[in-house]
């Protein structure tokens, strides 16, 4: 992210709802092109350096298994659409929840910059604060990746960020 240290108030999610499920969008200027973003998002030895680790296929249709540094997060994925280098989506499934979530990046080329966006859906309204400083450490994670920086103290961070995105989930219904 072009503007965001480690630490800032710096919120670059937003929280909506749809048909009573929850939906955080993260959208940001990375300072790199297109192409290291896609791979950055996709080749699984620097996913293994940013966002965790992952085992089985990564390309269109493919299923894969995850465990993520920063939230924790464990479970499943299925590769619903890949677009290289400009849209991914997939769906993912924690076995210990009932419902299935949706990630989808969409990567715009800007000059010697990227802009990705960032919506993951599906998630309880209940949950959605927690989800979007969750995933905001996952994006800070990734622009740390792309300038050379280890990742963050992720419960720092969510710890730092949590109340900005409570005071945003407090008008969604």
């Amino acid at each position: 992210m072009t503007s965001n240290a480690q630490g800032s108030n710096r919120i670059v999610g937003s929280l909506r709802s749809a048909d009573g499920k929850g939906i955080v969008r993260m959208e940001d200027r990375y300072d790199t092109d297109i192409d290291d973003l896609w791979s950055a998002l996709t080749d699984p030895h620097r996913l293994a350096r940013w966002l965790g680790e992952f085992e089985g296929d990564l390309r269109l249709g493919g299923e894969f298994r995850a465990h993520f540094f920063a939230s924790g997060w464990e479970g499943t994925g299925h590769v619903e659409t890949c677009e290289p280098p400009r849209h991914l989506l997939v769906l993912t499934k924690d076995p210990d929840e009932p419902y299935e979530l949706v990630i989808e990046a969409t990567l715009t080329a800007d000059g010697d910059q990227t802009l990705l966006v960032l919506e993951e859906r599906g998630m309880p309204l209940d949950l959605l604060a927690a989800y979007g400083a969750g995933i905001q450490v996952h994006v800070e994670d990734l622009a740390a990746h792309i300038a050379g920086r280890e990742r963050c103290d992720a419960q720092t961070r969510w710890n730092e960020l949590i109340p900005a995105y409570q005071d945003l989930a407090s008008s969604i219904s």
